[in-house]
Formats: C-alpha cells, structure tokens, sequence
C-alpha cells in the first residue's frame, strides 16, 4: 500500500483551507496513494473560542466534509481528515477525526480522548477541556491489507492507547497533529518513534507547519515511521507538502515476530493494590 500524509498551514477561511487540500489530495492521489491523513485541525486553526463558535459547521452536512468525501469517491482512495471542531450541545467541541472510503461513504469517527490542561511556571493556565469534551473511544478501522489505528497529537504521549490499538488488531497508526515548535524539537520524533516501535506498527504522522494567521507556530515535519522505528519518510520543514510511502504488511509480521512485545504483554497489579 501507498500511504501519504499532508502537510498544511490551516487559517481561520475554511473553504481556502479545503482548497489548500485539495490540491494537495490531487497531488497524492496522482502519484498512487492508496490512504491520504491530513494533520489535526485540517478545516479551520481558530484563534479563540469565540471565533471557533462562529465559525465551526456542524457534523451532520458539514459542507467541506461532503467535498472531501467527494474527492474520496473521486479518486477512489481513502481520505482520513485528521481532525476538526464539532460542536456539541454543552457548547463545547469535539476533535473529530473522520475517515473516507474510496467509496466516499464515512468508515469511521474519533474523538481525541486525551486533553493539555496544565498550569505551567510563568505562564497561563491552558485548559484544552474548557473547549473540548473527551473522546471516551479507542477507534479501530480496515484499511485494505492494513488495520488503521485513530488517535489526535496529544494522544501520542500516552502509549496505553496506542498498546490498546494494536492489541484490537491495528497495524497503521494515524497521528494527525499541530504540535508547537518546542515540544516538536525535544520530543517528535522521539515519541513517534517509540510508539511503532513499542507497537511493532507502521506511523504516519501528518502535521501542521509554519506561521498561521492565528498567532501559533507549528513544528510541521511530517513523517512515516516502520514497524522497526526507523523513519522511512520525512518532510524536514515547516511547509505545506506531500509525503509519500510504500509499507508492506509483512514487516509488521516480520518485526512482532522478532519482538513480540504485543504477545508477552501481561496483567498486572498496580504499586500498593491489594490482593485479594
């Protein structure tokens, strides 16, 4: 299978963002990929919540969604939009994932279940949960020869999701993301690597990069990584583009073979649990 992940620079227009994709889904599509993943927040990178609300379609016949999975149909390959804001009835938001068939029809939905609420030293409380609810689901789903595994950019430090994915059968991991420019440097790669690895999964990370007319920077280097954890792929810049990648099922066979983390994983009680 051919994979490609895309790489943008998402604004506050949602139609010049879908534009943006579009051409770069042609571009995929042209040059034989099978799966396509746009990074976190692929629709609208709101400055507020304020702007968010006003600006954010609903789920149900959301227009830039329909021509996504018009393109799906079109080309006949499998777009995964890595997430958007849906609003909710409490007025919050979920992080939607969302994949298309090459039949254009909808084969599966995540919401992001982790959420950064920190209070950091000199800085301002971020409270991501004040506008987003959690996902509760870990979301699976076929992929041709492949099982694909959904998570959103936080998602990635908490290798218990990505254990549970690959327990329920996934041997691609998807990480749409924006991650900053900071925690990009210090821990990317690092953490994507060590999540196939742990896994003995393919990754494909698509992610956000450069200055957006919001304010945020984001770290971009969108990459594909092997069951193994070497890097097969990579955009080494902060610019909008295309990254593309053959990967093969039996190295997935091949690699939890050689390490069979998955198969030697055991129950455990945790420090101070009681035995009964």
């Amino acid at each position: 299978m051919k994979i490609a992940a895309i790489q943008m620079c998402s604004g506050l227009d949602p139609q010049a963002n879908f534009a943006a994709l579009a051409a770069m889904l042609a571009e995929a599509a042209a040059a034989g990929a099978d799966y396509v993943l746009t990074p976190e927040v692929t629709l609208l990178f709101p400055e507020n919540r304020a702007q968010l609300a006003e600006v954010a379609a609903p789920f149900e016949g959301h227009p830039q969604l329909a021509q996504v999975a018009a393109l799906a149909r079109q080309y006949g390959i499998f777009v995964h939009i890595g997430s958007l804001a849906v609003p909710l009835p409490d007025g919050r938001f979920a992080n939607r994932s969302v994949l298309y068939g090459p039949d254009g029809a909808e084969r599966a939905v995540y919401d992001k279940i982790h959420l950064f609420d920190a209070d950091i030293a000199g800085l301002n409380a971020y409270r991501e949960s004040a506008t987003y609810a959690a996902g509760e689901r870990a979301v699976v789903a076929p992929l041709g020869v492949f099982t694909l595994g959904m998570s959103i950019c936080y998602d990635m430090r908490f290798p218990a999701l990505f254990h549970s994915l690959a327990q329920a059968g996934a041997t691609l991991l998807a990480v749409p993301a924006a991650f900053t420019v900071p925690t990009g440097q210090a821990h990317w790669h690092t953490l994507l690597r060590a999540r196939a690895i742990e896994t003995g999964s393919y990754l494909i990370a698509a992610a956000q990069g450069g200055q957006h007319p919001n304010g945020r920077a984001t770290y971009g280097h969108s990459l594909i990584v092997d069951p193994w954890g070497r890097i097969v792929a990579e955009l080494d810049h902060d610019r909008p583009g295309v990254l593309l990648a053959e990967i093969s099922p039996e190295l997935v066979v091949e690699t939890r073979g050689r390490i069979p983390a998955l198969a030697n994983a055991r129950p455990f009680l945790a420090p101070g649990a009681l035995q009964g």
